[in-house]
């Protein structure tokens, strides 16, 4: 499917273009654009999203009401533990306060996009904020996935003020770590966007206390939402709910009011731990090896993958539900597999020792198996084609590097992992191998300039200010008729800024042959659409309702 490079356009003449491509049905639809305000309703006035279009979380920063040497970071320190702000909260200067708070964020308002393949803003729905906001600089959120009859969408976040400091490294209500240099405490949320384009629900919950939960999926028949994350941000023994509210979780969907919603202790569903592939005797800090980003559900399998964080395995995991398929941590999903529908019965004598036990994740077999701290590649979204082709997207190291010589940020421009990864299923030998990398059209580490963002060198890095990609981080896909199969993804960043997670990113797209053993003459990704400078791009899924591209 070829895809268009994204030319912004004023409201009407976007509708009248949409017009003469879909025919008169979707006048109401363009024409009830100009309405949309904070709130539970998409801008169809009933029509609802539209089959083969696309969904875009995206945040727009609000400025914090910091002060430079007065503001105290984090919130709510005391003693020796503030350090007075350095910035103000001035987009993006506001995040070289990232420099002297390694937690800090803003908190801002989340919304979803509906878009043609080719990058068309149809319409935008507002998440309300009063039920839900996203941390602006916090790269790994907002994922969007497709639920799995294919009628919902599902997206994480916090339930907080906008504007607020720290949030995504705040405690959890119910799971309360005393050496959380941050003291706030916020719920995480699970929003449910239906096919109708409406927000149906949002779901509180203690896990990820202390970070992030990133991903979500809705399990419909069983009513339950898996969801990815990480948790932990204090310096001395976990609590055991943090243990518990790290990795893959399970929560049943709720469609109470948040403020009547009473959440328990977070409730694993997954769990792994270095010690179960050979060779592996010293465990890592409890908890950590479960720092999950991406998230798909595939053939009644839900698998997850890991690509930060100095503990556990960068790689691709998924739970066993049949306690047969990884007797040693890695292995193959095994046939008749069922999703889970209840969370891990774990034994809490061990949890500070062992963490969740029992284990029921595996590595899939084929995938690397080396610890963090050696890692050359870094997964992040995954999108399975069919079940012998798996696109796997790699989001680069982070190093940002400059080099004053060739103009680039040389590491990032080196990478040979980072961009999107084709695997393919070999039955012979019972593994998953890796085919090549897509990278072309990407410029990896080369400086792009945003209208309206800063130009030169940030004096707080010294390094420039200018974004250059880094990689891939959330993917979806759709099979095509002729053979192929295109797929969207959200770039990653690195740059100057004092927290890259706060750079304006691209949504991108590229078609690749399913029988292709190596990259194409002339295939290349394309700008679907960029971010603009005080915007990121989060996540990105098919609407609900039509083909499920997974």
């Amino acid at each position: 499917m070829p895809t268009k490079p994204h030319r912004a356009r004023p409201a009407r003449r976007r509708a009248n273009r949409l017009l003469v491509g879909v025919g008169c049905a979707l006048a109401m639809g363009a024409a009830a654009m100009s309405a949309q305000a904070e709130g539970w309703h998409h801008g169809h006035r009933g029509q609802g999203l539209i089959p083969g279009n696309l969904l875009l979380s995206t945040s727009e920063y609000t400025p914090a009401a910091i002060t430079p040497g007065v503001t105290e970071l984090p919130p709510g320190c005391t003693g020796s533990a503030c350090t007075p702000a350095i910035a103000d909260g001035t987009y993006p200067f506001v995040f070289n306060n990232d420099t002297v708070d390694s937690s800090f964020g803003v908190t801002s308002r989340a919304s979803i996009d509906e878009l043609t393949p080719w990058g068309e803003v149809f319409a935008r729905i507002a998440v309300p904020a009063r039920e839900m906001v996203t941390s602006f600089s916090s790269k790994s959120e907002m994922a969007l996935n497709l639920s799995t009859d294919g009628q919902d969408v599902t997206l994480m976040g916090y339930r907080a003020p906008v504007a607020a400091l720290d949030v995504s490294n705040s405690n959890t209500p119910g799971v309360i770590d005393p050496t959380n240099p941050v003291t706030g405490t916020n719920y995480r949320v699970v929003a449910d966007l239906g096919r109708d384009g409406r927000l149906r629900s949002f779901t509180l919950t203690n896990a990820y206390s202390g970070n992030n939960g990133r991903a979500a999926i809705l399990n419909n028949a069983a009513n339950v939402f898996y969801t990815a994350g990480n948790a932990g941000n204090g310096s001395g023994t976990q609590p055991p709910g943090v243990i518990l509210g790290a990795g893959a979780q399970i929560l049943s969907r709720s469609f109470a009011p948040e403020w009547l919603q009473s959440p328990g202790a977070p409730t694993p569903v997954g769990s792994f731990n270095i010690t179960q592939v050979p060779g592996n005797s010293k465990p890592d800090k409890i908890g950590k090896d479960t720092n999950f980003r991406g998230l798909t559900i595939f053939n009644n399998v839900v698998y997850y993958t890991k690509g930060s964080g100095g503990n556990g395995i960068d790689t691709v995991y998924f739970v066993d539900t049949t306690g047969q398929a990884c007797p040693q941590g890695v292995g193959l999903p095994q046939p008749g597999a069922a999703l889970p529908t209840s969370p891990i019965a774990y034994d809490p004598a061990v949890l500070q020792t062992k963490g969740v036990v029992p284990y029921n994740m595996c590595i899939l077999r084929g995938f690397p198996t080396n610890l963090a701290n050696s890692a050359t590649s870094f997964p992040f979204g995954i999108w399975f084609a069919n079940p012998d082709t798996l696109y796997v997207a790699d989001e680069g190291d982070g190093t940002n590097t400059f080099s004053t010589t060739t103009n680039t940020y040389a590491h990032a421009a080196a990478q040979t992992s980072a961009g999107l990864q084709k695997w393919v299923f070999n039955p012979s030998a019972g593994a998953w191998q890796l085919a090549y990398t897509l990278q072309s059209g990407l410029s990896l580490g080369l400086p792009y300039s945003v209208p309206g963002y800063p130009t030169g060198t940030n004096p707080v890095t010294g390094l420039p200010w200018s974004p250059a990609t880094d990689g891939l981080r959330n993917i979806t896909g759709r099979l095509n008729r002729n053979g192929t199969a295109t797929i969207w993804a959200i770039t990653s960043t690195v740059s100057g800024s004092g927290d890259q997670g706060a750079d304006p990113n691209k949504l991108v797209a590229i078609t690749d042959r399913l029988a292709a053993t190596g990259p194409d003459n002339g295939q290349a990704f394309r700008d679907v659409r960029d971010a603009r400078a005080g915007e990121v791009l989060r996540g990105v899924s098919l609407t609900p309702g039509g083909d499920r591209g997974r």
